[in-house]
């Protein structure tokens, strides 16, 4: 999959007109999604007329589709993406992420999240009526008693916490090992928000539980949609410093196995990818502490 120079995605649901036969289109089938042999967007014309397609947004101004693969909406397949019959290949979005500039992977991102939403979503919870699509939003609606279900968001914080060395600059960073998940990478501190919580309780709250820290300094870094922890999931990055500098972490034993100060200049090869919020933060504070 390549793009233009310049080339840029803006999600949205607010698509003028059916999709054309030239339109870009991603087909997502369980947690994987279609590309062309060459890693190219395929076309609308190259898959099937009765995919279903939901707007994604524009790439390039151009609008682009998604779909569930004919089969898995009903539940009669098990939606799994090792059937033949369909051009290009099949890739898990972390392999399409890892491979496409940004502005790609969020589209690819888009995709999988809408259509697994979509589907996670085909009936209405008050009266088991089949939603419909709401025309210009992400959301869909009960024809029958008229509940109305928006794609709602799951934030999540992730936090770069350094300590600092003798000159009080930033010398060691924390980083930990999950019990779930790639537990063989070092990442950041992460959890989600709890109703009522602000993202920056939040940061505090999961840094508390899950390393024994207190924070100072905690700043807004940047967000990015995560589609490998599902559909909606957003992750706000910040960085901290360390409440006592003389604190070591202690880990909760349930979601973390491992917690450890690295310095920054001599940092683990096991980090996580360089298309995620978490290695954008890792990469910043080690740039931080060398400017």
């Amino acid at each position: 999959m390549t793009a233009a120079t310049g080339a840029g995605f803006v999600p949205g649901a607010g698509h003028a007109g059916p999709p054309a036969p030239e339109h870009p289109a991603l087909l997502v089938a369980g947690r994987k999604l279609l590309v062309g042999a060459d890693g190219r967007l395929l076309r609308v014309a190259d898959l099937p007329a009765d995919a279903g397609w939901v707007p994604l947004g524009t790439l390039d101004g151009v609008p682009v589709w998604g779909a569930v693969r004919p089969g898995d909406q009903a539940g009669d397949r098990p939606g799994g993406a090792d059937d033949t019959g369909y051009p290009g290949r099949w890739l898990s979005w972390r392999a399409l992420a890892a491979e496409v500039p940004e502005p790609l992977a969020a589209l690819a991102g888009r995709a999988l999240q809408v259509a697994t939403w979509r589907h996670a979503h085909r009936w209405c919870g008050a009266c088991r009526a089949e939603l419909a699509d709401v025309s210009g939003e992400s959301a869909r609606r009960c024809p029958d008693c008229g509940l109305y279900v928006p794609m709602q968001l799951s934030p999540a914080v992730l936090v770069a916490i350094t300590r600092p060395g003798p000159a009080g600059r930033p010398d060691e960073l924390l980083l930990v090992r999950h019990s779930y998940g790639p537990t063989e990478l070092w990442a950041l501190v992460a959890g989600f928000v709890e109703a009522g919580e602000t993202l920056e309780g939040a940061a505090h709250r999961e840094v508390g539980e899950e390393v024994g820290l207190a924070l100072d300094r905690l700043t807004y870094f940047g967000s990015q949609p995560w589609a490998m922890s599902g559909p909606g999931v957003l992750l706000a990055g910040f960085t901290a410093t360390v409440a006592d500098p003389a604190a070591e972490p202690v880990v909760d034993g349930r979601e973390l196995t491992q917690a450890r100060w690295f310095p920054l200049d001599a940092l683990p090869a096991e980090l996580p990818p360089a298309y995620s919020i978490s290695r954008w933060l890792i990469d910043a504070a080690v740039a931080a502490a060398r400017a």
